[in-house]
């Protein structure tokens, strides 16, 4: 399991996004809060009768400074010597954990390393590297409309839209044994198996699979996407000021585009530099632009998918260290995180029936995380 380091302060933060619905609105900055510790002991000799120790404690930790004389600390310490000098104890106060954030971004490159390989002439899957949370895959046969098939608990159908190139294909449900299936299409919804193959994945970070790009999360070093969420990292004191960073930047700057909503046909891709770059998108749009800076930031990312009452819904969950994962969509006010989603917020006028709707978890039921 990965180690991450933080000192989480009080904050703000809201991330969420619809997949079919309006933007969503801003959140309040994040507010911060630190704690001093401070230590000092009586100065000159004293006996242990008036012995004097002060000591003030903030953040769980104190320190302590006490001076005794050598002859009334022989019997309390068991020195040896009677006639020593006075001892003096010193304990240092601890490092408080900052959070590290990357030097401009950290991006993980997936590559097809070919040590671990199955394929049959038709389509190759590399299994080089499934501890880092991901598979690879090429289809280099003749039909053009393939479906990837790869399933744990649940079954995650894509499109392989490559051809003579490997895309990539996350293990989001954690370790275990995935069965990953290949298929061409026959005729309208008729799809005949190409290859079918068992990969036993054992993540050597159970992170990963949700900080590397994907076919729903792409994205790469020097992506325009990754170089924002850099820029709007660079002013952050910890990861809860990243995210606010990131959420309000994508709600202030991309507009909702009706056109592509009305338009938009199964087996839909978010291109996360091309929304940046319209500043314009469906809410898919949004929770893949915004999954895609903060992975780049080095902080694990859910782009969820499935339900919230009748509609198909898109959100994005991400983990603080010290916290875990948030999930549906976060709203801290100081005291404690409630659910909060953003797009229904601001189209609903912050209606106190609205609230009433998004803070109950209930509402929202997870299908597929990417």
């Amino acid at each position: 399991m990965k180690k991450r380091n933080i000192c989480v302060s009080a904050a703000a933060v809201m991330t969420a996004v619809m997949l079919y619905g309006c933007a969503g609105s801003s959140v309040p900055a994040e507010t911060a809060a630190s704690a001093n510790v401070a230590a000092s002991a009586e100065n000159g000799k004293e006996s242990v009768e008036n012995e004097q120790k002060t000591e003030t404690a903030g953040a769980g930790k104190a320190t302590a400074a006490v001076t005794e004389t050598a002859e009334d600390s022989q019997e309390s310490l068991g020195l040896a010597d009677a006639g020593a000098a006075e001892t003096l104890a010193v304990i240092e106060d601890e490092a408080v954990p900052l959070y590290q954030k990357p030097a401009g971004s950290d991006v993980r490159t997936p590559v097809a390393s070919g040590s671990v390989t199955y394929g049959n002439g038709r389509a190759t899957i590399d299994a080089s590297n499934t501890s880092k949370g991901y598979v690879m895959i090429k289809y280099t046969g003749r039909q053009s409309r393939i479906k990837i098939q790869i399933a744990k608990s649940t079954t995650y159908t894509y499109d392989l839209n490559a051809r003579d190139a490997y895309e990539v294909f996350p293990f989001t449900e954690g370790s275990g044994t995935y069965s990953i299936k290949i298929f061409e299409n026959v005729s309208g919804n008729q799809y005949a198996q190409v290859m079918s193959q068992n990969v036993s994945v054992s993540l050597s970070d159970e992170f990963a699979p949700f900080l590397t790009p994907n076919q729903y999360v792409n994205f790469w070093n020097g992506s325009a996407a990754v170089n924002k969420g850099a820029e709007l990292a660079a002013s952050a004191a910890d990861e809860i000021g990243v995210v606010t960073n990131v959420y309000n930047y994508v709600i202030n700057n991309i507009t909702y585009d009706t056109a592509r909503a009305a338009s938009v046909q199964s087996g839909y891709l978010p291109n996360v530099d091309q929304v940046l770059a319209e500043h314009k998108g469906i809410c898919f749009d949004y929770a893949a632009l915004m999954t895609a800076m903060l992975r780049s930031q080095d902080i694990p990312t859910k782009l969820v998918i499935g339900y919230s009452g009748g509609l198909y819904h898109a959100w994005v969950n991400v983990y603080i260290d010290n916290v875990g994962w948030v999930d549906n969509f976060i709203y801290f006010d100081g005291h404690n995180w409630s659910l909060m989603d953003p797009t229904f917020a601001s189209s609903g006028g912050q209606s106190d029936s609205i609230k009433q709707y998004i803070g109950n978890g209930s509402n929202y039921q997870a299908k597929y995380t990417y």
